[in-house]
């Protein structure tokens, strides 16, 4: 069914084929003995057992006839994972030290299991089209670099029809983070990989990394530095990503942000999920697309993510819209960080929402604050109230009031305010993410949480990736530490002497951050000082317009502290239920 759902509609199905090797955890959690290059012990004590030549053999059967069931189901392309750390991978690393033909120093014997399996579809698969899947580069110390790939690739060369050339390795955490390439990351940090094998083989190279600007991608090609250009993420944010782009409807692609908010709920074994795309994940409830019966006057309170995101639904489904918003521009407080280099494609996206709705037939008024009763005189048959949230001030911490105290939002659109040393209240993501941007400044950090751990929000290979930026820029954390005092030295931190929570269960998120101290006090230097504990919904400015018309919503900040997701979720969802039935 899937293979000719995707054939009938123009597109060539392919599947990827690949084994966990001594990676296969959910084996592991059933009782079963994991197997690898070679023996040995992880760090948690599990042990993986040597392959015996006879695996191995059986193995690349296995892998033939997985692949040939596959091309029997109507799948003409088979990708062939061999990097990333899946077994095909194992055996390529230095790490597989095997004294026989299929380890050791030669790269040609680290290959050879590859590209037996390589050898054997193509046997069994005639006519079926390979694509092998490698990183050229391992990304971490003890695996190999990108020369090392570059003689890979030679192994592969004319045993299958393109070589896919990725990077990193799913099971060494700063190398995930350039696998799945972070906010972080440059735009096409592993289109280099690609380039340079492409000088030594004659088959078809393909790169991939996050890639989501189709003018980017045009360049790839028109440089040679690749044959094709693979896009996943980019897919998940914008499924109609290529044609956009082959018709010319470019600003209207939905480009993918790197948050990497599809991949963090994907490894808590759900669904993946995307913060910019509310349908990702949902299109079995979405393809049952009940028509409005009744189409109705919208009011919209706020232009910030939510609001935007429900403006452009209720619009496209027939409602009558108007959007106001109390500032001259769209995007709400997100807009604070659009100057932030790694926040970018943040910027771009509420860009892309605001052009969206310029092509709409809503009626959108800046520079309009919404009252009761201009509310009244618009007669709107909804009103839904995004209209945002306030940071909590910490009136609690004496010195709170001093000029050289400020929110973590007028430190992002203010970074000129910063001193020499900053010090941030706060180990949430926007206090940690403020942090990396002060360090890019070349500024001292430290960041003070009061609770034994930083929080991720969930997202947890963002966090990940923040810990990479956290070393690289020297910032310091201090976790079971508040602030007691900002004065004029500084702020002076109480440690909790809470206790540190056992190991952070998922593999792949922030590490733990001791305590700077056990007990007492210890003053942290500081020029300046940001907070950012949390936001207070703004209730009473949103419930004073709850009698202005027959339907009254809140979403976004204004109902609950929201992450982009759950903003964007939450107003696609209601504006698809607006008028179904009265």
């Amino acid at each position: 069914q899937i293979s000719s759902a995707i054939a009938r509609h123009g597109a060539v199905p392919a599947i990827e084929i690949l084994h966990s090797g001594c990676y296969a955890h959910y084996s592991a959690e059933l009782g079963g003995k994991l197997y690898g290059p070679v023996h040995t012990v992880t760090e948690s004590g599990i042990e993986i057992f040597e392959m015996t030549e006879e695996m191995i053999l059986r193995n690349i059967e296995d892998y033939a006839s997985a692949a040939a069931r596959a091309h029997l189901g109507g799948f003409n392309r088979i990708v062939l994972h061999a990097g990333h750390g899946w077994q095909l991978s194992q055996f390529l690393s230095p790490s597989n030290t095997r004294a026989d033909r299929w380890g050791g120093k030669s790269i040609e014997n680290r290959a050879r299991f590859a590209v037996a399996v390589c050898d054997r579809i193509r046997q069994k698969c005639p006519g079926v089209t390979l694509e092998v899947r490698i990183s050229g580069s391992e990304c971490y110390e003890g695996g190999y670099g990108i020369s090392e790939g570059v003689e890979i690739a030679k192994q592969l060369d004319g045993h299958c029809d393109v070589i896919h050339v990725s990077a990193g390795n799913h099971e060494v955490p700063l190398a995930l983070t350039i696998m799945t390439p972070s906010m972080f990351q440059p735009d096409g940090v592993n289109v280099q990989y690609a380039a340079e094998i492409k000088k030594y083989v004659k088959t078809p190279v393909a790169t991939v990394g996050a890639l989501a600007d189709p003018e980017l991608m045009e360049e790839i090609i028109a440089t040679g530095k690749a044959d094709i250009v693979e896009v996943a993420r980019g897919l998940i944010a914008d499924p109609d990503l290529p044609n956009k782009a082959f018709f010319g409807r470019e600003d209207e692609i939905n480009q993918c942000m790197r948050c990497l908010y599809c991949y963090s709920h994907h490894m808590k074994r759900a669904n993946y999920r995307c913060a910019i795309n509310p349908e990702t994940g949902n299109e079995h409830e979405l393809k049952h697309d009940f028509r409005p019966k009744v189409l109705k006057k919208v009011l919209i309170v706020g232009g910030g993510v939510a609001g935007m995101q429900a403006a452009l639904t209720c619009a496209e489904r027939g409602h009558e819209v108007i959007l106001c918003e109390k500032s001259d521009r769209l995007g709400g407080v997100l807009r604070c960080e659009e100057r932030v280099p790694f926040k970018a494609r943040l910027a771009r996206y509420l860009d892309h929402q605001a052009h969206m709705l310029s092509k709409t037939s809503a009626d959108i008024r800046l520079s309009t604050e919404v009252t009761p009763e201009l509310a009244k005189k618009l007669h709107p048959d909804v009103i839904i109230a995004a209209i945002g949230a306030r940071p909590v001030v910490p009136t609690f911490i004496k010195g709170w009031d001093r000029p050289n105290v400020m929110s973590a939002e007028e430190l992002y659109m203010h970074p000129e305010k910063a001193g020499k040393k900053v010090v941030i209240i706060g180990g949430g993501l926007v206090g940690l993410e403020l942090a990396v941007f002060m360090g890019m400044l070349g500024r001292e950090v430290t960041v003070l949480e009061k609770m034994p751990v930083l929080n991720d929000g969930g997202n947890h290979l963002q966090g990940l990736a923040i810990s990479g930026e956290i070393e690289k820029y020297g910032i310091r954390i201090s976790v079971a530490t508040m602030a007691g005092e900002i004065n004029e030295k500084g702020v002076v931190g109480v440690f909790t002497g809470e206790p540190l929570p056992p190991k952070n269960p998922m593999p792949f998120s922030l590490p733990q951050y001791p305590p700077l101290g056990t007990s007492g006090t210890m003053l942290f230097e500081a020029d300046t000082v940001a907070y950012a504990i949390g936001h207070e919904p703004l209730w009473d400015e949103a419930l004073a317009l709850r009698e202005c018309a027959p339907e009254f919503y809140q979403i976004g900040d204004c109902l609950a502290p929201r992450n982009i997701y759950q903003a964007t979720s939450s107003a696609f969802f209601l504006a698809r239920d607006l008028g179904r039935k009265y």
